[in-house]
């Protein structure tokens, strides 16, 4: 199987978000499956085409530098956070030093692609999202912030609602920047885009590659949904699958369809091919989750793994790619706390383990780096 094996160096602390002159797509062009294919090869032109688009007002470029709250409504969430230039410049070399934790390995040719990409574009195209839990003196300067008139405030192409103030005082900069100094960051979002921001900032330091645009978000005030990502398994027989989780410990149970669905939750994970159901209940759950314990326990026991694992973000879509030559493990949706403790004490998730939603749509903000 193509698994992740690398975890990228991990920023130090103090946690800075620097202030930056962001580019913003218009209304109509934020979320727009155009907007994402001119992002797109070739990539050296990419710089060019927005010069071209704020010309034509299919853009705009901000006129200062600023950080940024944004807030964004998709599917009846809100979630709000602070925009800036994340500096990358300093490495971690304890626990205790580390701003920015990832909860994931990451494979290292995909992130020196993406790092050539945004060499080529000259530009952080999107936001990583970071999750803390700020302090209520920041919650409240943010509640301050987000009480005045928006700067922009639109409905973009894909139905979520943005929201964007510009914060500019140079007192508020400061002190957003005091009190989020020490804070330790779950990298929610974008692992692979962290890892590209490091490659650049070390193969071009002494230059605005030393940091990458970063959006932190409150779980404690906006807080993100931490959904599940299912797996498929091609070449995979079912009753091989049920006799290796059996085999590492768990109590398998034969179900339908519909007491399976309804027993999957914190303790529980699902097995089908479409016609018959199991419920699996690990022992140690409150310990491991789901997920790392299917990856740890369940994969290694079959005798023939498959060639590669399928990742979907929903049940339905796990089952519509459910067959008989390719089952699926329905897991249950992880525990932000839970994910939390096992990062700070050094542990690491298997790939594509966490799915935070909602994510904001591509173009709402954007970091030029050589912005001259």
């Amino acid at each position: 199987m193509d698994l992740a094996t690398v975890v990228p160096p991990y920023v130090a602390k103090p946690l800075e978000l620097l202030p930056f002159r962001a580019v913003m797509l218009s209304p109509t062009r934020v979320g727009d499956p155009a907007s994402a294919r001119a992002l797109a090869r070739p990539y050296r032109d990419v710089a060019e085409r927005l010069t071209q688009w704020i010309d034509r007002g299919d853009a705009r470029a901000d006129r200062a530098p600023a950080l940024y709250l944004h807030e964004y409504t998709a599917g009846g969430l809100t979630v709000r956070g602070l925009v800036g230039a994340l500096r990358m410049s300093e490495r971690a070399d304890t626990l205790a030093e580390r701003a920015v934790w990832p909860h994931e390995a990451i494979h290292p040719e995909q992130a020196g692609e993406l790092a050539e990409r945004m060499l080529q574009m000259d530009l952080n195209p999107a936001p990583i999202l970071l999750v803390h839990h700020g302090s209520q003196e920041l919650r409240d300067l943010v509640d301050e912030v987000a009480s005045a008139e928006p700067d922009w405030r639109y409905l973009d192409r894909t139905g979520q609602r943005q929201r964007l103030w510009a914060v500019r005082d140079e007192k508020d900069i400061t002190r957003i920047g005091q009190l989020i100094s020490g804070s330790q960051c779950l990298l929610a979002d974008g692992h692979h885009r962290y890892a590209a921001y490091l490659r650049l900032q070390e193969e071009h330091p002494g230059t605005p590659w030393d940091a990458g645009l970063a959006m932190l978000v409150d779980q404690a005030d906006t807080p993100l949904f931490l959904g599940a990502i299912h797996r498929t398994l091609p070449t995979v027989r079912l009753d091989v699958l049920v006799e290796a989780t059996r085999a590492a410990g768990a109590e398998v149970t034969q179900r339908s369809r519909t007491q399976a669905l309804g027993a999957l939750d914190s303790t529980h994970l699902v097995l089908t091919d479409g016609e018959t159901w199991y419920a699996v209940a690990p022992h140690g759950l409150d310990r491991e989750a789901a997920v790392s314990w299917l990856h740890d326990h369940v994969l290694p026991r079959l005798p023939e793994p498959p060639p590669r694992l399928e990742h979907h973000h929903t049940v339905k879509d796990a089952l519509s790619a459910t067959s008989s030559a390719a089952p699926a493990v329905l897991l249950p949706s992880p525990d932000f706390a839970q994910v939390k403790a096992l990062v700070e004490s050094g542990g690491l998730l298997p790939e594509k383990a966490t799915s935070f939603q909602p994510k904001p749509s591509l173009g709402v903000i954007m970091r030029p780096v050589n912005d001259g």
